[in-house]
C-alpha cells in the first residue's frame, strides 16, 4: 500500500499522526478484504486542509457553500468494464481523502474525544466512500455506520 499524505496547514503533522492514518486504512483495507481476491494493493492520498480550503472544495465539487470535515475522492465507480488505474508500483489508485484539521478539532471537543479517535473516524469514513460505500439512504447509512464501528474498534480506536 502506498500513502501519500499532504499536511497543508500549520498543524503539526508528525509519525504519530502519520501512524493513525495508515492504521484506519489498512484495517478499513483488511475489514473489507479489498484486494485479496485479486491480489492487489493500493494507492490511497490523503490531504489535511483548513477549514477554509476544504468549504473551497466543498462548493467546487458538491456546490455546498461550507465547510465540512471529509471529503472523499474515489477513483472507482465500481461499474462493469470500468478501465481501472494503476499506479507505477502496479498498485490500484483508489482516491483521495481530504480532511478539515480544523473541523476534526472541533468534532473531537464536540463528542468528547480524542483527535486522535476523530482523524481515524474521518479516515474509515472516507476509506468506505472509497471502496464504493454511501449513506444517501437510511439502510446504507446503517450499513455504514456498522462497518465504521468495527473498523475502529478493530484498529483499536474504540466507537
Amino acid at each position: 500500500m502506498t500513502l501519500y499524505v499532504d499536511n497543508r496547514t500549520a498543524f503539526e503533522w508528525d509519525e504519530k499522526w502519520e501512524e493513525i492514518v495508515k492504521k484506519a486504512v489498512r484495517t478499513s483495507l483488511d475489514y473489507e478484504e479489498f484486494g485479496k481476491e485479486d491480489n492487489f494493493e493500493c494507492e490511497i492520498s490523503v490531504s489535511i486542509v483548513t477549514n477554509e480550503e476544504i468549504q473551497k472544495l466543498n462548493k467546487e465539487f458538491r456546490n455546498i457553500d461550507r465547510a465540512t470535515d471529509v471529503l472523499s475522492f474515489p477513483q472507482l465507480s465500481f461499474e462493469e468494464g470500468e478501465v481501472l488505474d494503476y499506479n507505477e508500483k502496479d498498485e490500484l489508485v483508489l482516491g483521495d481523502i481530504v480532511i478539515s484539521i480544523d473541523k476534526a478539532k472541533e468534532q473531537a471537543e464536540e463528542y468528547g474525544h480524542s483527535l486522535e479517535r476523530e482523524i481515524a473516524f474521518l479516515t474509515v469514513h472516507s476509506m468506505l466512500h472509497l471502496m464504493g460505500y454511501d449513506h444517501m439512504e437510511t439502510e446504507e447509512e446503517i450499513e455504514m455506520r456498522q462497518k465504521q464501528t468495527e473498523i475502529l474498534q478493530k484498529a483499536g480506536f474504540g466507537v
